[in-house]
C-alpha cells in the first residue's frame, strides 16, 4: 500500500500521546481532537464525553440507507501510547513515522493507532460510496494503557447499546494466522511496601542483626510467586479450565517453543514450552514488573527500611478481582519475615471475560474474514487485558477481538513496527466485516 493511501494515520502517528506521563496530557486530548475530527468529516455525529478519569471520543457514521432499521456496530480504540524510552533503542525518532524493509516504525502504529485507524478508514470510506450497511459508532479513549476505565463506565451505563463491537487491537499468530480472541483474561495490578525501621542505618554497624528491607521484600514476594510454573493454589482458586475443544485448537498451533524463542524468551521451566498456551490463555499467572530500595546505582553501604515492589496478577476465567485480592494480600503477610509489616495498594484493576464462540457476531465475522483473507481466523484467548470487554460481557455485547499486528510487532517496547502490506490486508478484512454485520438483525 502507497504510503499517501494512510497520510491521516501518519498524522495522528506524529502525537506523542503518552498517558503514563502528565507532560503529555495535551497530547492525550490533540489526539482525541484528532480523532473527532476524522469521524466528523466522514459525515459522522461527534462529541467529546466526560469520563471517569479522562475524556471520551463517542461517535457515530449512520449507514447509508435505513439507519433507523439497521444494526449498530461499536469500534473501540485508544490513542494513547505507551512511553517510548529508552530512547537510545530507537533506530528513528519513535514519533516520527519511518518505513524501513516492508515495515512502518513509530511508536503506537501497532497499540492501538494503526489498528483503530483501519476500522475508521474502512467506515469513512464505506460512507463515502453509499455502501455502509450499519451504523458504526465510535468510541475512543486516552487512558488503556495506564488501566483507565472511562469507556468500560461509558458502556455499562449506555442505554441504547449495540449489536456487536469490533475491536482492533492484538496480534495475528506466529505464521501471520488471524484469530479471533474470545477470551481476555483480567488483572489486578498492586504497589507492595515492606517496612523494617524508622530510617536506614549503617549496614556495618547493624548488618547481621538488624532487618533489612529488601531481604524481607524477597522472602515476602516468595510467597506468591510461580513454583514449577504453578501459582500457589489459593490464587488459582475459581479458575475454569478451557474445554476439551479449546485444548485441542492450541495443540495444533504453532509450538510454545518457537513463540517464546523467537521473543528471545527463555523459559520459566521445563513445562513451559509445552504448557505455552494454557498458561498464558487459561491460567493466572503473576509477575513482578520492579523492585525498588536501597540504592542500587551507588555504592551505599545501608540497611533498608523501606522496600518496594509492583506486581500485577493475570486472573483467569472463572475468577473475579474482588475474591482473588484480598488472598494475595493473606500470602503476601504470612510470608513476610517477623517484624517486617507489609502495605498493599490496588492500583488498578479488570474482570476476565469470554465470548460465546457460536455468537452470530463470531460466525458472520468469521466468514467475512475468510473472504477477505483466504484463511479462516482460529478461535483463540489472550493473556492480556482489556477493561472494556468484561463490560460488553456484562452487556451482553459479543464483542470481536482481533487485529494485524504480527508476535515481532515490538509492542511496549523500542522500535515498534506494524507491516506496510498489512494495511491493506486490514482495510479489506474491516470493510468485509462491517458488511458481513448487515445480517446481525
Amino acid at each position: 500500500m502507497e504510503l499517501s493511501r494512510i497520510s491521516s494515520l501518519l498524522e495522528l502517528l506524529r502525537i506523542p500521546s503518552v498517558s503514563a506521563d502528565p507532560a503529555h496530557t495535551a497530547d492525550l486530548q490533540y489526539a482525541l481532537d484528532w480523532v473527532a475530527s476524522f469521524v466528523g468529516g466522514a459525515g459522522g455525529e461527534v462529541e467529546l464525553v466526560d469520563g471517569v478519569t479522562g475524556h471520551l471520543v463517542v461517535g457515530e457514521i449512520a449507514a447509508s440507507r435505513a439507519p433507523e432499521l439497521a444494526p449498530t456496530v461499536l469500534c473501540y480504540g485508544h490513542v494513547d501510547v505507551q512511553p517510548p524510552g529508552p530512547i537510545a533503542l530507537w533506530e528513528s525518532p519513535p514519533f516520527e513515522p519511518t518505513v524501513r524493509d516492508g515495515w512502518l516504525y513509530c511508536r503506537g502504529v501497532a497499540d492501538d493507532k494503526g489498528q483503530f485507524w483501519l476500522l475508521l478508514e474502512a467506515a469513512r470510506t464505506l460512507a463515502i460510496e453509499g455502501a455502509l450497511p450499519v451504523n458504526v459508532r465510535v468510541l475512543c479513549d486516552a487512558e488503556e494503557e495506564v488501566g483507565g476505565q472511562s469507556a468500560a463506565a461509558w458502556v455499562a451505563q449506555d442505554e441504547r447499546g449495540a449489536d456487536a463491537c469490533v475491536v482492533f487491537d492484538t496480534a495475528m499468530l506466529a505464521g501471520r494466522l488471524p484469530a479471533f480472541y474470545l477470551g481476555t483474561r483480567g488483572t489486578a495490578y498492586f504497589h507492595v511496601t515492606v517496612r523494617t525501621g524508622r530510617h536506614d542505618v549503617h549496614s556495618g554497624v547493624y548488618g547481621g542483626a538488624g532487618l533489612n528491607a529488601l531481604h524481607a521484600l524477597i522472602v515476602t514476594l516468595g510467597g506468591v510467586i510461580p513454583r514449577g510454573g504453578r501459582l500457589p493454589e489459593p490464587l488459582r482458586e475459581g479458575t475454569i479450565p478451557p474445554s476439551d475443544e479449546e485444548l485441542a485448537v492450541w495443540a495444533a498451533l504453532v509450538p510454545g517453543s518457537q513463540v517464546l524463542a523467537d521473543q528471545g524468551v527463555v523459559p520459566a521451566d521445563e513445562q513451559a514450552e509445552a504448557d505455552f498456551y494454557v498458561r498464558t490463555w487459561g491460567e493466572p499467572s503473576l509477575d513482578v514488573h520492579g523492585l525498588e530500595g536501597g540504592s542500587p546505582q551507588l555504592q551505599k553501604t545501608v540497611l533498608p527500611a523501606c522496600a518496594e515492589a509492583n506486581l500485577s496478577l493475570r486472573l483467569a476465567h472463572g475468577q473475579t478481582v474482588a475474591a482473588i485480592a484480598p488472598v494475595l494480600d493473606r500470602l503476601l503477610r504470612q510470608a513476610a519475615p517477623v517484624g517486617a509489616s507489609v502495605e498493599l495498594e490496588l492500583l488498578s484493576a479488570c474482570e476476565p471475560s469470554l465470548v460465546a464462540p457460536g455468537s452470530k457476531a463470531v460466525t458472520l465475522g468469521l466468514d467475512a474474514f475468510e473472504r477477505a483473507l483466504g484463511v479462516r481466523p482460529v478461535l483463540a484467548r489472550t493473556g492480556g487485558s482489556l477493561p472494556l470487554a468484561p463490560a460488553l460481557a456484562a452487556r451482553g455485547i459479543p464483542a470481536v477481538i482481533t487485529g494485524f499486528d504480527v508476535p515481532d510487532g515490538n509492542i511496549h517496547a523500542p522500535n515498534e513496527r506494524f507491516r506496510v502490506d498489512h494495511f491493506a490486508l486490514g482495510l479489506a478484512a474491516a470493510r468485509e466485516l462491517l458488511g458481513a454485520y448487515a445480517g446481525l438483525r
